[in-house]
């Protein structure tokens, strides 16, 4: 867990954005300001994926690094707020993750609430925004909105058997591609929409593609297999040569209501879809 004086809620990691291409990593990073020491929790509980997406920092870096494409990545530990959340989610600050109680989170008043939401969450969403509103101008065209993810090798006894998992809700123009490139990779066993689904009203997808309408996908790489900076190279390149295939298609920088298994999608100019 790194501390430093000034704080940064977010870290952009510069590319060509003429590319129409932007990646995400709202679960890079589990540093945390140093008012808020280790929210009451050892040390180790810093190393579990309760705290950030194992692997995804590297992975993350190494795909930008690879396509060219600008990246931005949440700079805080999910612990202390969920930016893959909408902000009336229940989940938005655990107080208990995974068996573990946090117990700076708990009891959480509404002007710590608002705190977290006003410092860290929002902030990271604005840069979100404002890089996906910024490859938009570059392009003149809806741009490709690629997150990164991992998970656990085993949850609940359940050892999981996929490599990788596509996420997605109705809108399948980034996701079905994605599966079928990876599926046709004989050393790799790929999940449509598991281990988990990718319809979460309010999550970064949401928020940030399905209500605008641009394609994306959401990646989820086992973290046993991208915990050491080998792995992580490895999946970057794998990933690297889908993703630009994907972003190359006709159908990819349109714009298209697709709507949202998880009900009405507020529109843009008013209403629903």
């Amino acid at each position: 867990m790194t501390r430093t004086a000034v704080f940064a809620p977010f870290e952009i990691v510069d590319g060509d954005r003429g590319l129409g291409l932007v990646l995400l990593a709202d679960h890079a990073r589990r540093d945390l300001p140093d008012e808020y020491g280790d929210l009451g929790l050892p040390a180790s509980e810093f190393d579990r994926h309760i705290a950030y997406d194992i692997g995804v920092e590297a992975v993350t870096r190494e795909l930008a690094k690879i396509t060219g494409a600008p990246a931005v990545m949440a700079g805080f530990s999910r612990l202390l707020i969920d930016p893959n959340r909408g902000e009336d989610d229940p989940t938005l600050i655990r107080q208990l993750y995974d068996g573990t109680l946090v117990t700076a989170n708990y009891p959480m008043t509404e002007t710590e609430r608002e705190r977290r939401l006003d410092r860290f969450y929002r902030p990271y969403h604005d840069a979100v925004g404002a890089m996906i509103a910024s490859v938009a101008a570059d392009t003149g065209r809806p741009p490709l909105i690629i997150s990164v993810h991992s998970f656990t090798p085993v949850m609940q006894g359940f050892v999981r058997p996929w490599y990788a998992g596509v996420l997605w809700d109705l809108d399948d123009r980034a996701a079905r591609p994605m599966i079928d490139m990876l599926a046709a990779d004989p050393l790799v066993v790929v999940g449509d929409n598991e281990p988990y689904d990718g319809a979460l009203r309010g999550d970064t997808m949401y928020r940030h593609a399905i209500v605008n309408g641009f394609a994306h996908a959401l990646i989820e790489i086992r973290q046993d297999l991208i915990a050491e900076e080998a792995g992580a190279q490895e999946w970057a390149s794998r990933l690297a040569p889908i993703v630009d295939a994907i972003n190359c298609r006709s159908d990819i920088h349109e714009v298209r209501q697709y709507g949202s298994r998880t009900g009405p999608v507020p529109s843009k100019h008013g209403g629903s879809t």
